[in-house]
């Protein structure tokens, strides 16, 4: 099943452009699809998602790129084309003169009412492309005017046109330090909006890829581009080619919807995070071997800890001992900062995948007691390696992971509108005080649910 990736804003328009372009990378090992690998079925599987042959000599993307300012589009086209690899359709894009001015309201109740039918327009005809369409993959920030307010209102509407399609909309949660003074509004009404009409979102956060990039990759001066290749590639450990349990012999036909049957069993519960390792720079991977036990054992670690990264995991923490004598209504027996799962997924990539043990991911006490660890956890394997990496392994995982930075985002934004600050920026576009209000109470009602886990 085809995937239609939808870009949205600046940063959605430059991070589709590098998940592209990893997915590219990793099918021939160089940049571009250029031939066909050795692997025939995986770079059909890849082709078949991601990609539409058309009459061009090269695949074009199944993507629709939207901005309400041309720059960041016509540079995206230009570098995909010149790369003579892959390159965006000739009218699959659509920008304006204006941006949104970092507000939501402006993105969601005038742009978007306004520009609906060519938007949807565009994605109906990337729809149509496909055989079998197995749904939407919208990549959006929150802090901004347009990816944030448009997007929710972007996917608003394809819940409407598509009913049955599977929406998952990948969200980059905005530095803590941000440079939006209403970025906590704008991630407020994202959020409240994206959990109606969302099937799932994955969250990466803006401080953590930052951390990842200066720590690990090892980087001195950080840019936007550095920020959105690590990104991509853990974007791109989760979506190329696998083979699922289920799906045998055969690479999994249905991506996105493997995803949420097995990490969204509530509709409460929507928030997913990624963990990949190892990420490390690319002149000291030769130099670096990596064992599946130690790379099991520091992503569970980095699972129950909720570490961000292989660097400053806590290895104090461990989980709560179940059939504990304290009764369930005076939970007190949970452990500091423990990590409580729904789901978990870990994708493994690379040699002898299949001899690895993964007992220590169905440990009941990992989980919500909800759900049994059969249910709770999955994994899928490819002997193929992945973007150089001999091995490596990718955690995608619906737990308490960003139940602080959703407290922090919300109790921010409740202070600036107790004191009635910027709220005439949004009262002017239609936005009232009562849709903030309704914002409040959908996102404290999510930090509930996941805090009682």
């Amino acid at each position: 099943m085809s995937i239609v990736t939808v870009q949205l804003g600046q940063c959605g328009n430059q991070i589709g452009h590098e998940v592209f372009n990893a997915i590219c990378s990793d099918i021939c090992g160089t940049h571009g699809l250029c031939s066909k690998t050795e692997n025939e079925s995986y770079y059909d599987a890849c082709k078949e998602r991601f990609f539409s042959e058309e009459e061009s000599e090269v695949p074009v993307a199944r993507a629709v790129l939207v901005d309400m300012e041309p720059k960041v589009i016509s540079q995206t086209l230009s570098i995909a084309a010149r790369s003579g690899y892959w390159k965006y359709g000739d009218r699959s894009h659509f920008c304006q003169k204006q941006g949104s001015g970092n507000n939501w309201a402006n993105g969601y109740s005038v742009h978007g009412p306004r520009h609906k039918e060519v938007i949807l327009n565009l994605v109906q005809k990337e729809a149509e492309k496909c055989d079998r369409l197995g749904g939407f993959f919208t990549i959006m920030s929150m802090a901004g005017g347009t990816g944030s307010g448009l997007g929710a209102f972007v996917t608003q509407c394809l819940r409407d046109a598509f009913p049955t399609s599977f929406i998952l909309n990948h969200v980059i949660w905005p530095y803590g330090t941000g440079e939006v003074i209403v970025q906590n509004y704008n991630s407020v009404l994202t959020l409240s909006h994206l959990y109606q009409s969302s099937d799932a979102l994955l969250v990466h956060e803006n401080d953590v890829i930052h951390k990842i990039c200066a720590q690990l990759m090892n980087i001195k001066q950080i840019s936007f581009r550095d920020v959105n290749q690590v990104i991509a590639h853990q974007l791109g450990s989760v979506f190329q080619p696998t083979y699922t349990a289920e799906s045998g012999s055969h690479y999994s036909r249905n991506p996105l919807g493997d995803l949420m049957e097995m990490l969204v069993p509530h509709p409460e519960f929507k928030m997913l995070g990624l963990r990949n390792i190892p990420q490390m720079p690319e002149n000291s991977l030769a130099y670096s071997t990596f064992s599946w036990p130690g790379l099991i054992k520091h992503l569970r670690q980095m699972l129950i800890a909720n570490a961000k990264m292989e660097e400053g995991i806590d290895w104090q923490v461990r989980p709560p001992r179940l059939g504990s004598s304290i009764p369930s209504s005076h939970s007190t027996n949970k452990p500091l900062h423990f990590n409580t799962s729904i789901a978990n997924l870990v994708i493994l990539r690379g040699k002898d995948t299949h001899s690895v043990d993964l007992g220590s991911f169905q440990d009941p006490s990992l989980y919500a007691s909800w759900l049994s660890p059969q249910d709770a956890f999955k994994a899928w394997k490819t002997p193929r390696a992945f973007n150089k990496y001999e091995k490596s392994a990718t955690l995608v995982s619906n737990s308490q992971f960003l139940l602080k930075p959703l407290d922090n985002v919300v109790g921010k934004a409740w202070n600036m509108f107790a004191s009635k600050a910027y709220i005439h920026q949004y009262t002017k576009f239609g936005i009232e005080e009562e849709d903030f209000l309704d914002s409040f109470t959908a996102l404290e009602q999510v930090i509930s649910s996941y805090t009682s886990l």
